[in-house]
């Protein structure tokens, strides 16, 4: 009996997540935070270490965080120790800190990039009047999680942004400053988005001695 035309077809299509790795990336850990701006260090890549550093302690999404323009990291020619970015998933603002390493290696690569405060902290490299692409950053965290011998399927940018986040969580267990850090508008996608369980929960009660 011949197969029909539609059932065929079907029996061909390839699986859309055949070898992937299908799930939450994983957010870095301190040590492999150290090893990736080692890493970016010892081959001189200061544009590369400034967006490490800034998608760690900014927590902004891909899109959110490639838009960024000069002006909202620097005032009066120094680095901001806080910032605020409009998500654009959400429409809302969010802020964040700036700590020391992260200013550093900001102040390092304008004083490199130079353009005012209306130009994009990470121009395009096909079009400088344009943006650095989300696909090309991604490529980049790709680059640095494989340069420092960690799985490119278990790592994404979504990794960075979840990274301190998740200590500050681990740290504290402050859901509700979690959420605020991360411009989530409801606290339900903050517990799906840091994959908080029961373990977890456990966890931190067994830590809390009253």
């Amino acid at each position: 009996m011949e197969m029909p035309e539609t059932e065929l077809t079907a029996t061909k299509r390839p699986v859309w997540n055949a070898g992937r790795t299908v799930g939450a990336k994983r957010a870095l850990k301190p040590k492999q935070i150290w090893e990736i701006r080692f890493y970016l260090n010892q081959r001189r890549r200061l544009r590369d270490r400034a967006l490490f550093d800034l998608a760690i302690d900014s927590k902004l999404r891909g899109c959110d965080l490639v838009q960024m323009k000069i002006g909202d990291l620097v005032s009066g020619g120094q680095i901001r120790t806080r910032a605020i970015v409009m998500q654009q998933k959400t429409g809302r603002p969010v802020q964040f800190e700036l700590l020391p390493d992260a200013r550093a290696s900001m102040l390092a690569w304008l004083d490199r990039r130079g353009g005012t405060v209306d130009d994009y902290v990470f121009p395009s490299r096909v079009d400088r009047s344009g943006h650095l692409s989300t696909r090309q950053y991604a490529r980049l965290v790709d680059e640095w999680v494989t340069g420092v011998g960690l799985m490119r399927s278990e790592y994404g940018t979504h990794s960075l942004r979840r990274t301190k986040a998740s200590i500050i969580y681990r740290a504290t267990g402050n859901l509700r400053a979690v959420q605020i850090l991360l411009g989530h508008s409801k606290i339900e996608n903050t517990v799906r988005y840091l994959g908080i369980d029961v373990e977890d929960a456990l966890a931190l009660a067994e830590n809390t001695e009253i």
